[in-house]
């Protein structure tokens, strides 16, 4: 096939592949495994973290036991939680000489999601974590071991972030799924709207304090006029009201190292739930999977979260029809703004995976797309809609692509009829969220507001968001 070039551009070639194409030594692959329902998290009145066991008999759900493949995942950890909360301090008080992250690289055994029922498994997770058990009784986790505690965290006046707590068999990993907003129009399900679940989107995913209009009753006071909102209150916002999730998750993540020392820990959840998900995946450097997530970046920067040099180890599951992953459902006239809900962001963190499902499969954007049932029944489970495979070049690249097929042997049932030097996935490439959701690179949230130091003098250094 080379011998009719040019004798120079034959070296040239040949050098190339001999030292640029893909080696055979490969990292030995990692085995699947099998998760069960073990526990269920909630949050009492006073903000502590507990748990009830979950029998392996138990039925309550859909299901309690999946299977998920995995591979070797690069993640970035803070070298101490300790340097990674003083770094955060100071970016809070906005001293001089903001304190660096000591950020540690770390290849951990992390989620295959090459494949869609990799993708199924954890968002059949996310779903369950909307399911309550009221029959079992709740205890704390403390240095002093197990203590039984009232039966808290599902009954139908309680608020606070809750879900499940999947381990693998052999006790290696846990997945901690995190429920996403109770509101019926919303997800289809999950109970009853919720003061604290509304609070959290309309403090994380809004440009300033839920302002969507001027009928709004704002969720705290820093609003300032025209398109002005003051920036050091809205940052503020986000971290002086104890019933906030973030803090919440943090010690539900801490609760759950303690009970599994040795483990490796993934984090999971839709909507509200993959939001906080993504936090606590920047904040320990582990691996998460979310599902219709609205845009959390913003919320990452207003909580002065330090940044990783990657935030790869993130990865996002939306689609195009969906208004809320996409930041496109506000203004007064949205549905959002209907059920009191302001959700204003665009730009997430990490990897995404985006179903382009408007173009694709002509759907209409509607909020009603939103919730994981639907997500899972048109687009991952086994009557998905979405049928035709994406075809993407081999691995190689440079002026290995000329010759794609060169020296390799494709496994069977991985060649394209039409054109043999592709394959096919059965889902999209996950790309860098710039990519996905930027122009050029950079993607902005609230880019018509105006961000200032605003407050009445009078006032400066006060906080107070409405209860």
């Amino acid at each position: 096939m080379l011998l009719g070039l040019p004798s120079t551009l034959l070296s040239i070639i040949t050098g190339f592949l001999s030292s640029s194409s893909p080696t055979a030594t490969t990292s030995p692959s990692l085995t699947p495994l099998t998760f069960h329902l073990r526990h269920q998290h909630a949050v009492t009145s006073d903000s502590r973290i507990i748990f009830s066991d979950v029998s392996q008999l138990s039925s309550f759900g859909p299901e309690t036991t999946y299977t998920i493949p995995r591979k070797k995942v690069v993640v970035q950890k803070p070298s101490l939680y300790a340097n990674f909360s003083d770094a955060r301090d100071l970016r809070r008080s906005q001293l001089e000489g903001a304190l660096d992250v000591d950020w540690w690289e770390d290849e951990v055994p992390g989620p295959a999601l090459g494949e869609r029922d990799a993708l199924l498994q954890f968002a059949n997770m996310a779903f369950d974590a909307y399911y309550p058990d009221n029959t079992t009784e709740w205890y704390d986790v403390g240095g002093d071991g197990w203590n039984t505690s009232t039966p808290w965290g599902w009954l139908p006046g309680e608020d606070g972030m809750r879900g499940h707590v999947f381990v693998s068999s052999d006790n290696s990993t846990v997945v901690i799924a995190i429920k996403g907003t109770s509101a019926g129009w919303l997800v289809g399900g999950g109970g009853p709207t919720t003061g604290k679940d509304k609070l959290n989107d309309n403090l994380l995913f809004s440009c300033c304090c839920a302002r969507v209009g001027p009928t709004w009753s704002t969720v705290c006071p820093c609003y300032k006029g025209g398109n002005k909102c003051d920036r050091n209150c809205v940052e503020n916002a986000l971290v002086e009201k104890e019933d906030l999730f973030y803090p919440v998750g943090l010690n539900l993540y801490t609760n759950v190292s303690y009970m599994y020392p040795d483990a490796n820990i993934w984090v999971t959840g839709h909507s509200l739930g993959g939001s906080l998900s993504s936090l606590i995946g920047v904040t320990f450097g582990v691996p998460v999977v979310a599902f219709e997530a609205p845009a959390e970046k913003l919320a990452a920067n207003r909580l002065h979260l330090p940044t990783p040099p990657s935030t790869q180890h993130i990865t996002h599951m939306y689609h195009t029809a969906d208004p809320i992953a996409m930041g496109a459902c506000n203004g007064v006239t949205s549905s959002c703004a209907i059920g009191g809900f302001a959700m204003e962001t665009r730009c997430h963190l990490g990897q995404v995976i985006r179903f382009d499902t408007v173009n694709r499969l002509g759907w209409s954007v509607d909020v009603r797309t939103h919730g994981i049932k639907f997500v899972i029944d048109k687009l991952l489970g086994p009557e998905s809609e979405w049928k035709e495979e994406e075809k993407v070049p081999e691995e190689g690249g440079g002026l290995w692509s000329l010759f794609p097929g060169w020296g390799k042997k494709k496994p069977e049932g991985d060649r394209d009829e039409r054109n043999s030097t592709k394959r096919t996935r059965q889902i999209p490439m996950p790309k860098p969220a710039f990519e996905v959701e930027g122009v050029d690179g950079v993607c902005t949230d609230c880019f018509s507001w105006e961000y200032g130091d605003f407050d009445d003098p009078a006032t400066k250094g006060t906080f107070g968001c409405p209860q």
